[in-house]
């Protein structure tokens, strides 16, 4: 397993910190938006069962793979739209999209079926596995120590969970 954390601060007029008005660095930064679905119908398909408070036991995880496969990449990929289409943009505008880890052929068929290069896709599965709630931040830190993410970039962050529950931020970098 992985864990990961952000650092947010609050900043007036999405300036981050030590930008300078004028320095043509000022423009907007950090969530511009987010988006979160869930249908509590699809509980089924992706569970833990037990628990402490049900079974006094840790319990274990359910899935029926083929039915979360097709909900992910369907709904990965139209709140990937909802996101675009609340800020007026386009698939085009997006710098990188930084996906749950949950594994490749999900990433790699919601990257088709957005008709977006898997190249945009940061893809760290193949490192850290599937490290759940971790796997974005985990994700986000590779791709800036090594490189690819960048200082005004725009991100789409995407991830999908149990329940079934599915989201998005947009994010400036």
């Amino acid at each position: 397993d992985g864990a990961g954390a952000v650092v947010l601060q609050a900043s007036p007029n999405g300036a981050a910190a030590g930008d300078e008005a004028g320095s043509g660095h000022n423009r907007e930064r950090g969530i511009l938006s987010t988006h979160l679905h869930s249908d509590g119908k699809l509980n089924n398909l992706l569970y833990v069962d037990g628990g402490p408070s049900t079974t006094q036991t840790v319990g274990h995880l359910r899935m029926e793979g083929r039915e979360v496969f097709r909900h992910a990449v369907t709904n990965l990929a139209a709140v990937v739209d909802e996101a675009l289409e609340a800020n007026g943009l386009e698939r085009e505008d997006i710098s990188w999209i930084v996906p749950h880890q949950a594994n490749k052929r999900i990433l790699d068929s919601t990257a088709r079926k957005l008709n977006i290069s898997p190249e945009r896709v940061v893809t760290t599965v193949d490192r850290h596995a599937n490290t759940s709630a971790a796997s974005i931040p985990l994700a986000l830190d590779v791709a800036v120590k090594d490189g690819r993410i960048k200082r005004g970039d725009l991100l789409l962050l995407e991830a999908m969970g149990g329940g079934l529950t599915w989201g998005s931020a947009l994010v400036r970098w």
